[in-house]
């Protein structure tokens, strides 16, 4: 290795040079002095501790503190720093001044250094005296110079002790060899106590402390000398050295370079590589230094062995065992081996002294005998490891010595015994002692043992006395490796010999005692060893004391008591049936006594025996009643419920405890009755006055019965609850109720509207009609089933499910109105009948017959007629709240019905061809009718622009208005005629057109009311011309000459009433009807009528009149009041010729107008009266269902000029609605059009006309009152409504389901 050190340019001047060395020298002294200090408080230390140091586990405990505590003096001992800084490797770069009269120099100061440490070593130990404590030569402190000899003297004055140097706390080992340090070794004669410790060729790692150990041994303990230091001197200079010197950066200065080449050693790690530079400007040489760090491997492992004998050990021994490996650069990693397998151990390094230690600690144990421990060390650059093993001898004791064989055995018999001890190294040796007294063993062995030891086993056979029982057999084991350890194993011999004498004290034998008395039994012995049991026997089995739980103590055995030599034990115990002439014996060993008893007791046992364990019926059962055992023998007897039965005895036989046995039989023949009744057996003792008995409980296995009780039918009310009960009686229970409905099961679970009880029966809640039938139980057991239907009778509100409507029949034939209903209870007289009409007259069914069969009911109608028909209410009240009610119409059918008012209807019209003429055929019929006309017998062509026809039909009342444009005279004037045809049969009328003419006179004038002063008048119009008409009355009094005239207003009126007329007096009244073309004359007829009024004391009653035909011949006077009204009447007839006379000229004047007017105005039909519809009136006579309206009169002959009615819609042309409403009476169904079927029947397309013949109805209004059902469509799907308001749909959607 070379190295380059330059010197720098040295520019300082000598004035600086020479202040900077003085500094310096101060710091030196103030350094020394500092040092001398420390000094001395460190040789007072080293003395505390050579006091203090008596015993080696001191040492061991204290070593580590020991150690830092020797760092820390070595750092504050300046002498020892001193020393330590010369021992260092100092290479010092020397030169001579080559030319510029400037070197580097190395100053020598070793002897210097030499004598003062010297001086200084002897200052700090004194050498005692005498050898104290066992020392006559103590190791000193030393310095010697590297590379020569160094020896440390040791003188022991305790021969015999195992002695061995530690070198800075490491031992080194009492072999002189020392291995692992080549260079070292111990010189004397140990036999002198002589222990020098030598060093050959010593360096730096010999510089350390040093100390002398004397072991511990039989004559004292351990002895630790004073530690002392080896001082190592060193350092050299290099002498391969190069120089440069060149020129410095300014004038007469230099720059001086010097090279050294130095080969590493492994001495030279840690060392300082110093270059000085001298000059003759400096007072104190210039330094310049490095440390050198060289890679070396370590040293050899180094083991300390804890005693003189390197690998003898001793099991349960704690080893500690420190391995140490010095120098090396890395420090050395040290590893345990256990027969070559790694140990987990700890290892750390001491980098000042370059020492790496591994501290081994384990406990020994019998089975690490022969194992080798070895500690191998390495690092970094170690080319093979480096390995130390120590093997170990473990000795170790037997762990167990083991006497086999019993040491209990009778006198004079011999006893056999083994002692065997556990394996042990070295061998032990066996011997056997009995009491004080040592026995020969009668053989004895040795055998291999585990981990290389022996087993040792002595067998020995011995008589034994009396005299010897608890006497102390001992085997121990000895050696002389366990000189202070013994192993003993110990047994007392139990020697046995019998009692001398026993004997029993109690009652007298032959003492009868009854069951329950308390007895004393005292067994006492004399002698014996072990001491007697005194055991007592009862029949030869061993007495003992039961306890059961909650149970009085029958027996009670007494301890074993001793007094003296005599023992004795009692036996207390209440007497019972087995104790009856038993042998009471108490025994000890060989020795035995005996004793008997004598007991009376009832019957132990009474029980009854059946021949068969399970009954059923028609079995026969044998019950015998035995008792077991008594004393004396008891008497039985049977009874069944209380009623006593006769029984057969049967013969006795051996019984238990030397007792009485008894058994009585008794035959039943059973049945499902006699399940559950108790058969009682009676034991009766005369002697003892006591009875005993027990029953015997029939269980007759059947399958289940139903009780006669059990309902068969099971009424509810629909939303209520039901109970289906089960009454049934089986054996054994039965295992399950199934309900089954209608084929399906329920489930036993329960549903959401039924549940099964605990008891079978079915309960049902919610129930609706759906519930109702039959529901099959079935009950099953072991024994069979057996099944029962249980009807569910669900009561619920009649429902009307067919109603007939309409009903039809022809007139004069039979029908039967039918109403069926869905109720139940269906009761005989629960279907009621009304009809609707007005008046009381028209609700009768006085005619008709009522018929009810089960659900259905009958009205039944014979030879129809037109007054029958009609809306008729079919009610239906099972008593289940609310009736059902539904609304029937009965339609009577009839042929045509053509009305003729006249023998010919006549219709004016001018025959101008400008004005129309409308024809108005009217007649009645159902169903309805089709209308044909003919002109003078030839049918009329309607497709001929001239004739329009429009047809309207109301009800059973049917028009057809013919109307003829441009009537023209020639053509037009004819004989039409109206036929109306249905299916069953037509009819017709002729109707005139003709022309403008004065009116018909009136026909049919009639009286319709009398009193004595006036008469009402009713009369029909006759044909009015084709002109407007009016009508005058003319009368007088047939005995007063005169006539008398007065104007009817309103003028249209067919009906009047004539006042100011006398009481009992015959008048004569004519009906006269003119227009403006003249009056219809007084020759009719028709027209004209005689009456004569009411007297004022005459009753009321049917007007008197007649028609006039001639005078009467008693009317020869006149009276004097008709002359009156003659007069009275001619004045009114000329102002009326005076009025009429005006009148006339202002009608001409608006003939036209007023022939327009007539003709519109009389073209609206007054109202007919229709005997058919009269027939169908009903309560609802506000009810509107006509396209066409009627007035009371229907004038027959019509002006049709310029007559253009505003005709109503036909029926083809009206749109009617779905349904009516109306009915005001509350749970009334009824149909949504009442006469659908008779529309579908007869191609009606919309409305049913009017059933009554005063219904009025717009033309456009074809529904019933305000008052209306909520859905008119479905007359029967009301009635669940009417019956309950709680609907199923209104229920919870898991209470509305069905059962199944």
């Amino acid at each position: 290795m070379s190295v380059h050190l330059r010197e720098r340019e040295i520019e300082r001047k000598t004035g600086e040079g020479t202040g900077e060395g003085t500094q310096g020298m101060e710091r030196d002294r103030k350094t020394e002095r500092k040092r001398e200090g420390e000094s001395m408080r460190r040789r007072d230390g080293l003395m505390g501790r050579r006091k203090n140091r008596e015993r080696e586990g001191d040492r061991w405990q204290k070593r580590d503190k020991e150690k830092s505590k020797r760092q820390r003096h070595r750092k504050r001992d300046p002498e020892k720093a001193r020393g330590r800084h010369r021992r260092q490797a100092v290479g010092t770069a020397g030169a001579t001044d080559r030319g510029h009269g400037m070197a580097l120099r190395i100053p020598i100061r070793a002897p210097l250094i030499l004598m003062g440490m010297l001086a200084t070593g002897l200052a700090q130990v004194q050498i005692p005296a005498s050898a104290s404590r066992g020392f006559w030569a103590l190791p000193e402190n030393t310095t010697v110079v590297e590379g020569a000899a160094a020896e440390l003297q040791c003188g022991v004055s305790a021969p015999g002790s195992v002695v061995q140097w530690a070198k800075d706390g490491l031992l080194l080992g009492p072999d002189p060899r020392i291995p692992g340090f080549p260079r070292y070794h111990l010189e004397g004669n140990p036999t002198r106590g002589e222990f020098h410790l030598h060093i050959e060729a010593c360096d730096l790692s010999d510089d350390a402390e040093y100390e002398c150990q004397v072991g511990r041994s039989e004559t004292g303990p351990e002895l630790v000398s004073p530690r002392v230091i080896l001082s190592i001197l060193g350092g050299q200079i290099i002498s391969d050295i190069t120089t440069d010197v060149n020129e410095g950066s300014q004038e007469k200065l230099f720059i001086t370079e010097a090279t050294a080449r130095v080969t590493p050693q492994n001495s030279d790690n840690g060392q300082l590589l110093v270059c000085e530079g001298s000059s003759p400007a400096l007072d104190i040489p210039i330094k310049v230094s490095i440390t050198m760090n060289v890679l070396f491997p370590p040293g050899p492992p180094v083991i300390e062995w804890p005693g003189l004998e390197e690998g003898h050990v001793r099991a349960g021994q704690s080893l500690e065992l420190l391995c140490m490996a010095r120098g090396g650069n890395p420090p050395a990693t040290l590893q345990w081996l256990k027969n070559g397998q790694p140990m987990s151990t700890a290892w750390g390094t001491e980098h000042t002294q370059a020492v790496a230690r591994s501290m081994l600690v384990m406990v020994i144990r019998p089975e690490d005998h022969g194992v080798r421990l070895s500690c191998e060390a390495h690092n970094s650059v170690s080319k093979e490891i480096q390995e130390r093993g120590i093997t170990l001898q473990v000795t170790f004791p037997p762990s167990a010595v083991t006497i086999l064989g019993s040491a209990s055995q009778s006198e004079n018999k011999n006893v056999t015994l083994s002692c065997i001890t556990k394996s042990s190294r070295p061998r032990v040796l066996l011997r056997w002692w009995l009491g004080w007294r040592q026995l020969l063993p009668t053989e004895e062995t040795v055998m291999d043992g585990l981990h290389g030891g022996h087993i040792s086993m002595s067998n020995l056979t011995l008589l034994v006395r009396r005299e010897d029982n608890g006497l102390t057999l001992t085997c121990e084991a000895f050696s002389e490796a366990f000189a202070k350890e013994t192993f003993k194993k110990s047994l007392t011999l139990n020697v046995k010999y019998p009692a001398q004498k026993l004997w029993i004290e109690g009652p007298p034998e032959g003492q009868a005692l009854r069951a329950g008395t308390r007895v004393k039994l005292v067994c006492l012995a004399i002698g014996g060893n072990p001491d007697p049991s005194l055991t007592w026997y009862k029949d030869s089995r061993t007495v003992t004391e039961p306890r059961p739980p909650q149970e009085p103590r029958r027996v009670q055995l007494g301890n074993v008591e001793k007094s003296g030599s005599t023992f004795s034990r009692e036996l207390v115990l209440v007497t019972g049936p087995s104790d009856n002439q038993a042998k009471f014996t108490c025994k000890a060993g060989q020795l035995s006594a005996s004793t008997q008893l004598v007991v009376q007791f009832p019957p132990t046992n009474l029980t009854i025996l059946a021949n068969a364990s399970e009954l059923r019926p028609g079995d026969a059962l044998n019950l015998t009643c035995v008792s077991v055992s008594s004393n004396p023998p008891v008497n039985l007897s049977w009874d069944k419920e209380g009623e006593k039965l006769e029984g057969v005895i049967s013969s006795l036989r051996n019984a238990p405890f030397k007792g009485s046995a008894a058994a009585r039989s008794i035959l039943l023949r059973m049945s499902s009755g006699d399940h559950g009744h108790r058969m009682t057996c009676r034991a009766h003792s005369i002697q003892l006055r006591e009875t005993l008995s027990t029953f015997y409980r029939l269980n007759v296995l059947y399958p289940p019965e139903f009780l006669g009780e059990q309902v068969l039918v099971v009424t509810a009310v629909e939303q209520g609850q039901a109970l289906l009960p089960v009454l049934v009686s089986a054996n054994p229970a039965p295992e399950a109720f199934n309900w089954t409905f209608r084929g399906y099961r329920l489930s036993p679970a329960g549903g959401p509207r039924h549940r099964i009880l605990p008891g079978g029966a079915l309960q049902l809640w919610n129930v609706t009609r759906a519930d109702d039938g039959f529901y099959q139980l079935h009950c099953q057991n072991s024994e069979g089933t057996a099944e029962a239907l249980v009807r569910l009778d669900v009561h619920y509100a009649p429902t009307i499910r067919v109603l007939q409507d309409p009903t039809e029949v022809n007139i004069g034939g039979s029908v039967d109105i039918v109403c069926t209903a869905d109720a139940n209870p269906i009761l005989p007289e629960m279907f009621n009948w009304e009809r609707l009409g007005e008046e009381e007259e028209d609700q009768s069914l006085d005619d008709m017959e009522m018929i009810s069969k089960g659900s259905t009911g009958h009205l039944r109608i014979h030879n129809a007629k037109l007054a029958q028909a009609g809306a008729y209410q079919c009610i239906v009240d099972n008593g289940v709240a609310p009736p059902a009610r539904g609304l029937v119409r009965l339609i009577v059918r009839f042929s045509p019905q053509v009305e003729h008012p006249s023998p010919l209807t006549k219709v004016a019209a001018a025959g101008d061809s400008t004005s129309s003429a409308t024809l108005h055929c009217r007649a009645r019929g159902v169903p309805n009718i089709v209308f044909t006309w003919t002109k003078n017998g030839v049918p009329l062509d309607l497709q001929d622009p001239r004739y329009t026809e429009h047809t309207y039909h109301q009800g059973g009342i049917h028009s057809s208005l013919l109307t003829i444009a441009n009537v023209s005279a020639a053509q037009d004037y004819a004989l039409f005629t109206c036929t109306a045809t249905n299916p069953l049969g037509s009819d017709h009328t002729n109707i005139q057109l003709v022309s403008i003419s004065r009116p018909d006179p009136p026909s049919g004038l009639k009286v319709v009311s009398m009193t004595p002063y006036s008469v009402g008048l009713e009369w029909k119009p006759g044909f009015d011309g084709g002109l407007p008409q009016r009508f005058q009355i003319r009368y007088e009094a047939l005995e007063t000459p005169g006539f008398l005239y007065i104007d009817v207003l309103p003028p249209q009126a067919t009906t009047f009433t004539l006042t100011g007329l006398q009481p009992s007096t015959r008048y004569k009244i004519w009906l006269l009807a003119s227009n403006a073309l003249g009056d219809s004359g007084l020759t009719d007829k028709g027209s004209q009528i005689s009456i004569t009024t009411r007297g004022l004391d005459q009753p009321s009653g049917e007007p008197d009149y007649q028609l006039p035909t001639e005078q009467p011949a008693d009317s020869t006077e006149l009276p004097l009041m008709p002359v009156l009204f003659a007069v009275g009447g001619l004045l009114l007839l000329s102002n009326a010729s005076c009025v009429g006379g005006f009148l006339w000229q202002r009608r001409l004047r608006h003939l036209a107008e007023g022939i327009s007017e007539k003709t519109e105005a009389e073209s609206e039909e007054g109202p007919i009266r229709n005997e058919y519809e009269e027939s169908q009136r009903t309560t609802d006579l506000d009810n509107q269902s006509s396209t066409v309206s009627t007035t009371d009169v229907e004038p027959y002959y019509h002006s049709m000029k310029d007559f253009n009615p505003q005709l109503p819609p036909t029926l083809e042309e009206v749109s009617y609605p779905r349904g009516f409403t109306g009915l005001e009476e509350e749970n009334m169904a009824f149909p949504g059009h009442l006469y659908d079927e008779v529309e579908r029947l007869y191609d009606s397309s919309g409305a049913w006309g009017p059933l009554y013949d005063k219904v009025q109805m717009d033309p456009c209004d074809l529904h019933w009152s305000e008052d209306k059902y909520d859905d008119p469509r479905g007359i029967y799907d009301q009635v669940a409504g009417d019956l309950n308001p709680m609907e199923p749909d209104s229920l919870h959607f898991e209470l509305g389901g069905h059962l199944v």
